[in-house]
């Protein structure tokens, strides 16, 4: 290579080195205000710790007020005045827009805007019914545009909003009896990159994050039918293993790097990375791996059509040491 050419990659290499370090610390959350939907809990409650610890004042809402109780007493104890807390059911267009009222008029503002709010049904589909499909779509896609319709004007207000939208890798590639959730992830993941596209203009950078599998300690939460202890039991030692699962901490902390950096997608971890992957350039071969990881899950039966919480699915199996970093984070995360 000449000196003239290995100049010029040098210079451009300088050029985008520069520019990351530009857009890095060009937007700060320290001072901003957050709404953070489904944050009295796993992923929502370890990303509304790491804001508090980063000078942000966060609003948090969840539909359980035992659970919200318990999640405001723990924020406020490290945080008192900068954590506001409220029940809502984000599938509800009304209380969204109350809630958004109700934020703004504690903290004068709204910068940030995380739609994190979830809720998982696992089973065969076969035991789905449509009123599963509504509730997933409620949830996952309604709620997170009731939100950002909400935020909308104080976002374009503080020239320099953000939405982080947490869908799923089960929102990028189907995943066997999650159905109704990877369906209603699918419509987010759609949702976010749209408003990503639409939104750019007013300065408001939209975010999309479709994680794998975390250790939040949320298959106690989740809702099972069918053989439900079967189903249990294989997706929490599943989100247990540290090979195919992601710390919450960590996964927190990269998100909220992508959440300031203003990045269009970030898909997490390393296993859902080279599906993401596999699945964009051999689709049709995905879908036949996932046909045979489908015929080895439990077939249809057991409690049919009805619906068991994790904590009510529990096994030998589901309870062995191998569940233990789960069984902590449900702990540590208000998930217990």
């Amino acid at each position: 290579m000449r000196a003239a050419d290995a100049g010029k990659w040098a210079a451009a290499a300088a050029a985008v080195l520069a520019w990351r370090s530009f857009r890095q610390g060009r937007w700060q959350p320290q001072g901003r205000v957050a709404l953070v939907t489904g944050g009295t809990r796993g992923l929502g409650l370890v990303l509304t710790r790491q804001l508090l610890a980063q000078g942000v004042r966060v609003a948090i809402c969840g539909r359980d007020p035992e659970s919200l109780e318990r999640a405001y007493r723990q924020l406020s104890r490290s945080a008192p005045g900068r954590v506001f807390a409220a029940t809502c059911d984000v599938g509800d267009a009304a209380q969204v827009q109350a809630l958004v009222r109700q934020v703004v008029a504690r903290f004068g503002r709204l910068d940030i805007v995380v739609n994190n709010a979830g809720l998982i049904q696992m089973g065969p589909v076969e035991e789905m019914t449509l009123e599963d499909f509504d509730a997933g779509m409620r949830v996952h896609f309604w709620g997170p545009l009731h939100t950002t319709q909400a935020a909308l004007p104080h976002l374009k207000a503080a020239r320099g909003g953000r939405i982080l939208n947490i869908s799923s890798i089960g929102g990028k590639l189907p995943v066997p009896h999650l159905l109704p959730y990877s369906a209603s992830k699918f419509a987010l993941t759609g949702l976010s990159e749209g408003l990503r596209v639409e939104l750019a203009r007013h300065r408001i950078a939209v975010t999309t994050v479709c994680p794998g599998l975390m250790r939040t300690g949320s298959p106690r939460q989740a809702a099972f039918k069918g053989r439900h202890r079967a189903e249990y039991a294989w997706f929490k030692i599943t989100g247990s293993l540290p090979g195919s699962s992601m710390n919450v901490e960590r996964a927190a902390r990269r998100i909220l790097l992508a959440l300031r950096r203003g990045e269009p997608e970030l898909v997490l971890s390393l296993p859902a990375k080279a599906a993401a992957l596999f699945h964009g350039v051999f689709p049709g071969t995905t879908i036949r791996l996932m046909s045979a990881a489908n015929r080895l899950l439990p077939r249809p039966g057991g409690i049919g059509t009805r619906n068991a919480a994790g904590w009510q699915s529990q096994s030998r199996l589901s309870e062995s040491w191998v569940t233990s970093l789960t069984d902590r984070a449900a702990v540590h995360n208000n998930e217990a």
